[in-house]
């Protein structure tokens, strides 16, 4: 222990203090110690940070490079262009002339070594024939599409529902109700329903009840697999089917749902700036969803998540967040408590993960009592999905932590 000499007046002599009582020095070093970990976290998370950024550079170095090969092989097949054959036409003003042999097709228009030199195809030519052969095409399309107006137009519009009533609707209502039953089985009848919607795509693509649950059938098969390439797949299909449902049906309240949810599970295999920017889209979706159908659970129950998920940012993805956008998502832990509580609340027994939630919420919030009851009341719910299944093993972790 430091000490410091202190004269007395008794003589020349010298007394020596400590600066420090032993109290004192325990409270240092325990200052310096929290000092010394928290340089240590931000030495991780800055690391973390620099590869981030390191990720994203080599992406946008990848697109731009790619970019410029493209541009490249364009502009090359446009400078040097291979010659077409054509039919013998009175009427054509280009000449045709093959260098190899330094002979031309007609009698004029040769230069010196034999390559052309005059009434050339020019790039322009080829492109004003291309727009007019897409002209015609287009003509022909729109002449189809308005012979198939004419020939509906001769059939009367009730005679047209009463065929739709006696034979589509249904067989489509008798589909839905066995894919319904299939969703809510086990891995093989999920699998079943997902091979079933499929082979009635043809027939019902046009049905908005049949695509969003065919996009539910997509985000079944993606948590099923273990596949990474295969989730992707997955998702992006079942993303892309309910895109074209909502293009149609905007006020459809499953079809924003399971919009949000297959952006959420396709985000599980992308950068953390793709998945701060899904977050935006999940949020918008889900806040649809739930002004359309107030009383669905399940939305309040994906809100809730969303809300628990963004209260537990971390620091890099925080900052990142910040970087990216003028506003990052903000969400607190009661914020996700009242939603799970809400979903309880319409539909008692929602879910085992619900409830696992609730029990994190109230533990988060320093509410060990609450925290203890919906441990106990989860534990009461069998396990039927994946998601219960992982928070299964979170709830055993919790009790044995509280025996403790």
């Amino acid at each position: 222990v430091p000490r410091v000499p202190v004269p007395v007046e008794a003589g020349d002599g010298a007394t020596y203090t400590a600066l420090l009582t032993h109290g004192e020095q325990v409270d240092v070093l325990e200052r310096l110690d929290f000092v010394l970990r928290n340089i240590s976290e931000l030495r991780k998370e800055v690391e973390e940070l620099r590869n981030s950024l390191q990720h994203l550079a080599a992406e946008i170095i990848g697109e731009v490079r790619s970019h410029l090969e493209e541009t490249q092989k364009v502009t090359r097949r446009r400078r040097f262009p291979f010659p077409r054959e054509r039919s013998d036409s009175t009427g054509s003003s280009s000449i045709y002339f093959t260098a190899s042999s330094a002979t031309a097709n007609t009698d004029d228009g040769e230069s010196e070594g034999g390559y052309t030199t005059a009434n050339a195809e020019s790039d322009y030519d080829r492109e004003s024939e291309r727009e007019s052969e897409e002209g015609e095409d287009e003509v022909s399309c729109e002449t189809v599409r308005t012979a198939r107006r004419d020939s509906l137009d001769l059939v009367n519009e009730d005679e047209t529902h009463l065929v739709l009533d006696s034979s589509l609707e249904e067989g489509l209502g008798q589909l839905l109700q066995q894919a319904d039953s299939l969703h809510n089985g086990d891995e093989q009848e999920k699998r079943e329903g997902f091979q079933l919607l499929l082979n009635n795509k043809l027939a019902y693509a046009d049905q908005k009840d049949f695509l969003w649950r065919l996009a539910r059938a997509h985000s079944d098969m993606c948590e099923i697999t273990e596949d990474a390439d295969e989730k992707r797949s997955y998702a992006s299909d079942g993303k892309e089917e309910i895109e074209i449902a909502l293009q149609k049906w905007d006020q459809s309240a499953e079809c924003h749902q399971w919009y949000a949810i297959l952006c959420g599970q396709l985000s599980e295999h992308e950068s953390i700036q793709k998945r701060i920017q899904t977050g935006y889209v999940f949020k918008e979706h889900i806040d649809k969803a739930i002004e359309l159908k107030p009383e669905d659970p399940k939305s309040y129950y994906l809100l809730g998540r969303w809300c628990y998920q963004v209260s537990h940012l971390g620091w890099l993805e925080k900052k990142t967040a910040s970087a990216l956008f003028e506003a990052p998502p903000t969400a607190t832990v009661q914020d996700a408590l009242q939603n799970f509580l809400r979903v309880e609340e319409l539909s008692p027994g929602f879910s085992k993960a619900g409830r696992v939630y609730i029990a994190k919420c109230y533990r988060d919030l320093g509410n060990n009592s609450a925290a203890v009851l919906w441990m106990n009341l989860a534990s009461e719910l069998p396990v039927n999905t994946k998601e219960d299944a992982e928070s299964e093993r979170e709830l055993e972790e919790m009790q044995s932590v509280c025996e403790e």
